[in-house]
C-alpha cells in the first residue's frame, strides 16, 4: 500500500486540518506550509471550559486514540466534554516527510521537537476554538511527553493532565532504543539515504523496525501465555508477520525518523535551564502519572520517580500484562482500570 493510501481519510479519518502557515521551529528552522491535523468529538461549552486535549503517540493517529479511549459512558465523553484529538507532526496526518512537498519534503524535512508540537496544538485550541483553558490534557507515550510539556510550558492553560506511559524527561535507555528503531531503518540499503521512491521498497527495514517493537514493545508475560492467541492469530510467527509487521509495514520511513528523533530528544527540564525539578515545579495541573506495570520502556520506577517532582501530583499503575503495547486497549481491563483512574482524575 502506498505511503498516500496508507495516510488517508478512508483508514484514518475523518479528520481536518488547521493552517499554521509558515511556521517557525525550535530548534531555528521553518516548516513551510505547516497543517495539523485534528479530529472534534463531542460540543464546546458556552463557557469553553470541557475541552480535553488529548495528542497522539508513535506511529499512531488520531484514529487509534478514538477507537481506544472515547465514547459514551467512558471517561472521555463526547456526551460531556469537548475532545480534540491533535496529530503530532511528522505522523502521516500532519505535515510529515511524507506529505510536505519539495525541496522541504522527505529526509529534508526539518528536525521537529515535542515543544513544537505544543506550540501549534496551543495554537489550534486557542485561534481555531476559543479555548483559554483545557480540562484535561491526557495522552500516552509521546502523547504523555506532549501532556507533559504542555503542563510546563502552560500551566495555566491546563487544569489537569495525564501522561500514560511516558516521560518529562526521556532516559538513556529510551535515547538508545529509539535511535536502534531509527537504525533498523536507515540500514536498510533501499533506504537510500531517504530517497526511496516507495516506502515498500524499505520494507526489510521496516519489518526489522517492526521486530524490535515485538521485543520490547510488549513483556515477556505476554508472549509466555501465548496472549497473542486472543487476537486471533495462530502461531507465534503468525502474530509477527500479522500484527507487527502487519502495522509497520504500510507507513513512511522518514515519517517514523521524524518521529523517533522527537522521541529521543523530549525534555521539559530545558524550560528551567536542565533542572527537571524545577520544570516540574511549575506544574499547576492536578496530575495523575499513569504508567503501565510491565511497560520496558517506561518503567513504573522511572515514571515514580517523576510524579515524586509534581506537587500534589498522584502515581496510577495501569495494570497489564502487554507491556507498552497495552496502550493499544487489547484487554478489557486495560479499559477498566483508565477510564476509573480518568474519571477520578476529572471529578477533582
Amino acid at each position: 500500500m502506498p505511503a498516500g493510501a496508507y495516510y488517508s481519510q478512508d483508514l484514518h479519518g475523518p479528520y481536518e486540518t488547521f493552517d499554521l502557515g509558515d511556521f517557525d521551529l525550535e530548534d531555528g528552522g521553518r516548516l513551510r506550509g505547516a497543517r495539523l491535523a485534528y479530529a472534534t468529538h463531542g460540543r464546546l461549552s458556552a463557557a469553553r471550559d470541557n475541552a480535553i486535549l488529548v495528542p497522539t503517540w508513535f506511529s499512531g493517529t488520531g484514529k487509534i486514540m478514538e477507537q481506544v479511549y472515547i465514547g459514551p459512558g467512558r471517561a472521555l465523553d463526547p456526551e460531556k466534554y469537548f475532545i480534540v484529538i491533535a496529530d503530532q507532526i511528522g505522523d502521516g496526518l500532519s505535515s510529515s516527510p511524507h506529505n510536505t512537498p519539495a525541496p522541504w519534503g522527505g529526509p529534508r524535512f526539518p528536525r521537529i521537537r515535542i515543544g513544537d508540537d505544543v506550540a501549534a496544538q496551543r495554537r489550534l485550541v486557542t485561534e481555531q476554538f476559543g479555548i483559554e483553558r483545557l480540562a484535561l490534557v491526557v495522552g500516552g507515550s509521546m502523547g504523555a511527553q506532549q501532556t507533559y510539556e504542555w503542563a510546563v510550558r502552560f500551566p495555566d492553560m491546563v487544569a489537569r493532565a495525564a501522561p500514560i506511559a511516558g516521560f518529562a524527561q526521556n532516559t538513556p535507555h529510551d535515547f538508545l532504543f529509539a535511535g536502534t528503531l531509527s537504525e533498523a531503518l536507515t540500514s536498510d540499503p533501499a533506504w537510500k539515504n531517504g530517497w526511496y521512491a516507495d516506502q515498500a521498497d524499505v520494507h526489510e527495514g521496516l519489518r526489522r523496525h517492526a521486530h524490535l517493537w515485538g521485543v520490547m514493545g510488549l513483556c515477556p508475560e505476554f508472549y509466555k501465555r501465548e496472549r497473542w492467541r486472543g487476537l486471533g492469530f495462530v502461531s507465534l510467527d503468525d502474530f509477527v508477520v500479522g500484527f507487527l509487521e502487519g502495522f509497520f509495514l504500510p507507513m513512511d520511513p522518514n515519517n517514523l525518523l521524524c518521529m523517533a528523533w522527537k522521541w529521543q530528544r523530549g525534555d521539559v527540564a530545558r524550560h528551567a535551564g536542565g533542572d527537571l525539578a524545577a520544570a516540574l515545579g511549575r506544574v499547576k495541573a492536578k496530575t495523575f502519572v499513569m504508567p503501565l506495570s510491565t511497560d520496558m520502556f517506561f518503567p513504573v520506577a522511572d515514571c515514580a520517580a517523576e510524579q515524586a517532582l509534581l506537587p500534589g501530583s498522584e502515581l496510577r499503575v495501569v495494570n497489564t500484562i502487554c507491556g507498552h503495547f497495552g496502550l493499544f486497549g487489547i484487554e478489557p481491563e486495560y479499559h477498566e482500570q483508565v477510564d476509573s483512574i480518568l474519571k477520578e482524575l476529572l471529578a477533582t
